[in-house]
C-alpha cells in the first residue's frame, strides 16, 4: 500500500512539474520551418479526418516521409481544434507527460526501484534537449513515436512476466505503430536485448548457484566444526568459479534464443528501414556523397556522439538546426574517438558489476544510429529532437551509477538528495528559457543565429518569415545572406524569387527561379513559379510549359494544375482549362482559386450559370476573396441579373477591388 502511495505521489509531481514548465506553449505559434508541410499548408491535414485523408496517409510519401500515424494525429488536431496553434502545441505536451509517466512506471516495473526510476523520469521531463520535440508542432512524430516506444516496453515487461501470444502480440502491435510514427524506432529490438540483461537479467541461467552448507550449531564438536568450514570454503570456491563460468558463456548460450524470440521485430525493423530510404530518396532528403562525402559523414557522427553528451551535460546554446560543417579538425575527430572508446571499453569492463552501464551506454549509442548522419538527411550536422529517445541511456547511466558510487559514503543519501535538487534547480528555468524561444519564428531563429555561425538555412527561413508579413526589406536581406553563405541554394534563390514576384518585378523572378533549377532540375515549386511570372510577363506558352513540368515532377501539386488551368484560359482552350481544373479541385477540394478560374474558363464558354456557381463556391470557400465576387457580378451582368450583379460589385468594391470601384463609379454608384 505505501508503495502504491509514493507512485501516485511521484506521478503527480512529475505531472505537475511538466505541465508548469512547458505551460508558456499555449502562447506559441507555429514557426516557419516545416510546420507548413505538416499543418499550416497542407490541404490533406487541413480537412481533418476523412478516408481520403487516411489513404492519403498510408499511400505518401509527403515531406519526405512515411510516417501516417503521425498524419493521422495532425488530422485529429485540425478535426478537433482547427488551426488554433495552442492545441497543436498541447497534444505534443500531453504526449510528453505521458511518456515521462510511462518511462517512470516501466523502469519501476522492471526494476523494482521507485527513487532511481522517479529521477529518470524527471530528468526525461524536464532537460532543455527536449524543449524542440516537445515545443515543434512538425516533430510531433517524436513524441508519437516515442509513446509507443514506451508502450511497447511495457508490454515486453509484461510479457517478460508472464509469456503469452497475446502479450506478444501486444509487443509487435505497439511497435508497428511506433514505426508508423516515426522509422527512428528500427532500433528497439536491439533495446530490449539489453533490458534482457539488464535489468531483465534473462541472459542469466537461473541454476547456476548451488546451496552452501550452514555454519556449525553448538552440538558439533571443534573438529567437525573446522571440517565444515573447510568444506564450505571449498564449495564457495567452486560456486564463485562456475558463476565465473557461466558469466564468460553468457552470450553464446543465451542470446540466441532471446534473438530468435525478436526476429517479428528485426522483420518489422528492416521492412521500415527499407521504405524510409525509399521515400526519402525519392523525395529528395537523402544527400548525396558528392556534396557530402563519407568520411566527412562519419567524422561528424563521431563528433556528434560526443557533442550530445556534453549537451547533455551542460545543456547551452541550444539551437533549431546546427548547420553541417565543411571540414573538421583532426584533433576534435580523434578526441571523440577516444572518448567514445574509453567509455565503451569501460561499461565492457564493468559489465559484470554495474551492467546498468552497459545498457544504458548502448542505449544511447544504438538509438542514435538511424539519425547520426551516415546516411545523411537534411542539412543539420546534430539535433536536440534527435536525443529525445536515446537520452535515457544516458540517464540510467546516471540514475543508477550515482548512486551506487555514494552509497558508500556515510552521509551519500543526502548527498544524493541535495544533488538531484539542485540539478533541478539549475536546468528547470534553462528549459522555461528554451520553451520562450518558441513563441514565434522570430525569436526561435533570431536565437539560433545568436548562436550558432553560418546558418543560411535559418537566414531563408527567416527571410521567409518576414515576406509573409510584408516586411520585405528584411526578407531580401536575409536571403541575399543565406545565398552569400551557400551560393548553391536552390531554396533561398527560390525564395528570394517569389520575393521579387510580389513586388512586380516578375523579370528578376525568373532569373532567381531559372537559378534555382540550374541547381536543383528537380524542384517543382520552383517551375510553377517561374510559370507564374512568366505568365506575368506575357509568356503564356512558357508558363504551359513550366506549369507542365511542375505536375510531371509533383502529381499531387493542385496548385500548378489550376495555374495551367489559367494559362491555357487565356489562349482560348477552355476545355484543357477545365480539365486542368477539375484535376486541382480533385486534389484540393477547398481550393478558391481553382473554383474561381473554373468559373472564368466557364465564363469564356458563355455557360454563366455554371460560372456563377463556381464563384459561389470559392466565396463560400472564402468569404473575403474579392476577385470571386467581381467575376461573379460580371456573370450575373451577362446574364441581365442587374440588381445581383451591383450586389456583387459593392461587395468586392468594399474588399478592396480597384477594378469593381470603376465599374460603379461608371454606373453612378455607390459601393
Amino acid at each position: 500500500m505505501l508503495e502504491k502511495k509514493q507512485l501516485a505521489l511521484i506521478c503527480l509531481f512529475l505531472t505537475a512539474i511538466t505541465l508548469a514548465v512547458f505551460w508558456q506553449l499555449h502562447s506559441c505559434d507555429f514557426i516557419h520551418f516545416d510546420d507548413s508541410a505538416y499543418v499550416t499548408t497542407n490541404q490533406k491535414v487541413q480537412t481533418g479526418v476523412t478516408l481520403e485523408g487516411i489513404r492519403w496517409a498510408f499511400t505518401s510519401g509527403h515531406a519526405a516521409n512515411w510516417h501516417p500515424v503521425t498524419w493521422i494525429s495532425h488530422m485529429l488536431d485540425v478535426q478537433f481544434f482547427g488551426l488554433d496553434p495552442r492545441f497543436h502545441h498541447f497534444t505534443n505536451l500531453f504526449l510528453h507527460l505521458i511518456n515521462t509517466l510511462l518511462l517512470f512506471l516501466v523502469l519501476h516495473r522492471m526494476t523494482k526501484t521507485i527513487w532511481r526510476s522517479a529521477f529518470v523520469a524527471a530528468i526525461f521531463a524536464l532537460h532543455p534537449l527536449h524543449v524542440e520535440s516537445v515545443a515543434w508542432v512538425a516533430e510531433r512524430k517524436d513524441v508519437l513515436s516515442a509513446f509507443f516506444w514506451m508502450l511497447t516496453l511495457y508490454a515486453y515487461a509484461l510479457y517478460v512476466e508472464n509469456r503469452g501470444l497475446k502479450r506478444y502480440l501486444a509487443v509487435i502491435g505497439s511497435f508497428a505503430l511506433g514505426l508508423m510514427a516515426k522509422p527512428m524506432l528500427v532500433t528497439l529490438p536491439f533495446v530490449l536485448l539489453l533490458l534482457d540483461f539488464w535489468p531483465l537479467r534473462r541472459f542469466t541461467p537461473a541454476d547456476t548457484v548451488r546451496e552452501i552448507p550452514t555454519a556449525a550449531t553448538g552440538n558439533e564438536t571443534a573438529n567437525d566444526a573446522s571440517r565444515k568450514k573447510s568444506k564450505r570454503k571449498h564449495l564457495a570456491k567452486e560456486v564463485k568459479s562456475e558463476e565465473e563460468a557461466a558469466r564468460a558463456k553468457v552470450f553464446r548460450p543465451t542470446i540466441l534464443p532471446l534473438v530468435r524470440e525478436k526476429m517479428p521485430l528485426f522483420a518489422l525493423s528492416a521492412l521500415s528501414c527499407a521504405v524510409t530510404f525509399l521515400v526519402q530518396q525519392k523525395g529528395g532528403a537523402v544527400v548525396a556523397t558528392q556534396s557530402l562525402p563519407l568520411l566527412l559523414r562519419i567524422e561528424n557522427a563521431l563528433v556528434s556522439y560526443v557533442g550530445y553528451l556534453a549537451k547533455f551535460i551542460w545543456p547551452n546554446d541550444l539551437a533549431i538546426l546546427y548547420p553541417h560543417p565543411s571540414f573538421l579538425p583532426l584533433w576534435e575527430v580523434l578526441g571523440a574517438a577516444l572518448i567514445l572508446a574509453g567509455i565503451t571499453l569501460t561499461v565492457i569492463w564493468k559489465a559484470r558489476s554495474c551492467p546498468f552501464l552497459l545498457s544504458g551506454w548502448f542505449w544511447y549509442t544504438g538509438a542514435l544510429v538511424p539519425v547520426i548522419g551516415i546516411v545523411q538527411v537534411g542539412h543539420q550536422a546534430m539535433a536536440d529532437r534527435y536525443t529525445y529517445i536515446p537520452m535515457i541511456g544516458l540517464l540510467i547511466m546516471a540514475g543508477w551509477g550515482i548512486p551506487e558510487t555514494v552509497k558508500r559514503w556515510s552521509r551519500g543519501r543526502y548527498v544524493l538528495i541535495a544533488s538531484f535538487a539542485l540539478y533541478l534547480s539549475w536546468i528547470i528555468p534553462l528549459t522555461w528559457t528554451q520553451v520562450g524561444y518558441w513563441r514565434s519564428s522570430f525569436s526561435l531563429f533570431d536565437h539560433t543565429l545568436e548562436v550558432t555561425d553560418n546558418n543560411w538555412l535559418i537566414y531563408n527561413n527567416r527571410g521567409v518569415a518576414y515576406k509573409e508579413i510584408g516586411n520585405l526589406p528584411r526578407a531580401f536581406a536575409d536571403f541575399e545572406r543565406a545565398i552569400a553563405i551557400n551560393p548553391v541554394s536552390a531554396v533561398a534563390f527560390y525564395n528570394r524569387g517569389v520575393a521579387f514576384s510580389s513586388l512586380g518585378n516578375h523579370a528578376r523572378a525568373v532569373e532567381d527561379f531559372d537559378r534555382a533549377l540550374e541547381i536543383d532540375p528537380r524542384y517543382s515549386l520552383a517551375y510553377n513559379y517561374r510559370g507564374i511570372a512568366r505568365q506575368a510577363i506575357g509568356d503564356p506558352v512558357g508558363a504551359i510549359e513550366d506549369f507542365g513540368t511542375a505536375v510531371r515532377l509533383d502529381p499531387t501539386n493542385a496548385e500548378a494544375y489550376a495555374n495551367r488551368g489559367a494559362a491555357r484560359d487565356t489562349l482560348g482552350d477552355h476545355e484543357m482549362a477545365i480539365r486542368d481544373l477539375n484535376r486541382a479541385i480533385e486534389l484540393n477540394p477547398g481550393f478558391a482559386l481553382a473554383y474561381n478560374n473554373r468559373g472564368i474558363a466557364y465564363n469564356g464558354m458563355g455557360d454563366y450559370a455554371r460560372a456563377i456557381e463556381d464563384y459561389s463556391k470559392a466565396i463560400a470557400i472564402s468569404p473575403e476573396y474579392a476577385g470571386a465576387f467581381y467575376n461573379r457580378g460580371l456573370a450575373h451582368g451577362l446574364l441581365g441579373n442587374s440588381q445581383q450583379a451591383v450586389e456583387d460589385f459593392r461587395k468586392a468594391a468594399g474588399l478592396g477591388l480597384e477594378s469593381a470601384r470603376k465599374f460603379l463609379r461608371g454606373k453612378g454608384l455607390d459601393w
